[in-house]
């Protein structure tokens, strides 16, 4: 289309310009990896169909609730998820952008709400990410009984594809012997130990303030405004160049003189765009 190619000259020229980049990843980042969209019930249930029988929806399901009402539910669902992220490999898109990022005096930083662990997969170092609604890699108590935040390299969690449950045993928490749960920001969740997001976050602030006039160019991709966080962050940090490239295929739209709106996919343009700056 004559108006995104217009859009995909505009954003290269941005890139070409800068002197640090900044990518802020919602869900549809991992679509193009062959990650399910939970956006909308239909999308869900295409993903988990048992749920559908159930009649329960994502909403419902990420909530720190069942992980007291019921385990062996809650842990069907985050259990099968943390296998799909460990199998799933991520696209070219992100190497496109880690190659991008390494290549410039200010380097190259991640704000994210997924939970995937894809841009760990894809060679970004740990320190680099900043993960804003926690990490399913990662485990905690599920009252809490202490802010302990535990990797789950090792967690190996049987559950039944039929009926989407888990099976004993389950997660325990190494100091108190409850149950635990992955440290993941969830729906209407009061015991979510935010310590590690905290610190991540703390971080990448620091990283921002230390470019000291040097050019940031903000990456958005596939952040929607049903739950805006990562949108906020990403206008927040390109405010002051107005170099904002939003990619996303249903909410691609900028504010004017803002930046940059190119609705497509995340793979798709990064890889166009890298075509058009090696031309």
């Amino acid at each position: 289309m004559p108006g995104t190619d217009e859009a995909l000259r505009r954003a290269a020229a941005l890139l070409d310009e800068a002197e640090a980049l900044l990518v802020c990843a919602g869900a549809g980042m991992g679509v193009d990896s062959g990650l399910p969209d939970f956006r909308g019930g239909e999308g869900f249930w295409r993903a988990y169909p048992p749920y559908e029988r159930l009649g329960l929806r994502f909403e419902e399901l990420a909530d720190p609730v069942h992980f007291s009402a019921d385990p062996e539910l809650a842990w069907g669902f985050y259990g099968h998820r943390m296998h799909l992220y460990r199998d799933t490999v991520p696209h070219q898109g992100f190497e496109i952008l880690r190659r991008w990022g390494s290549e410039l005096p200010g380097g190259v930083r991640v704000f994210t709400s997924n939970v995937d662990g894809q841009f760990q997969r894809a060679g970004f170092a740990e320190d680099l990410i900043a993960e804003c609604h926690g990490s399913i890699h990662h485990l905690q108590c599920v009252f809490p009984c202490s802010r302990r935040i535990r990797p789950a390299d090792d967690l190996d969690v049987p559950v039944d594809p039929g009926t989407m449950r888990a099976s004993a045993p389950l997660p325990e928490c190494p100091d108190c012997g409850d149950l635990a749960r992955p440290n993941i920001l969830m729906f209407g969740d009061g015991h979510w130990v935010p310590d590690r997001g905290q610190a991540q976050l703390d971080a990448l602030n620091a990283w921002r303030r230390g470019l000291h006039g040097k050019r940031l160019v903000v990456v958005e991709i596939g952040a929607g405004q049903a739950i805006p966080t990562v949108r906020r962050y990403a206008e927040l940090a390109s405010a002051a160049s107005q170099s904002l490239i939003r990619i996303n295929s249903r909410e691609a739209e900028v504010r004017h003189g803002r930046g940059v709106s190119i609705p497509a996919n995340a793979l798709t343009t990064l890889t166009r765009l890298d075509a058009i700056r090696s031309a």
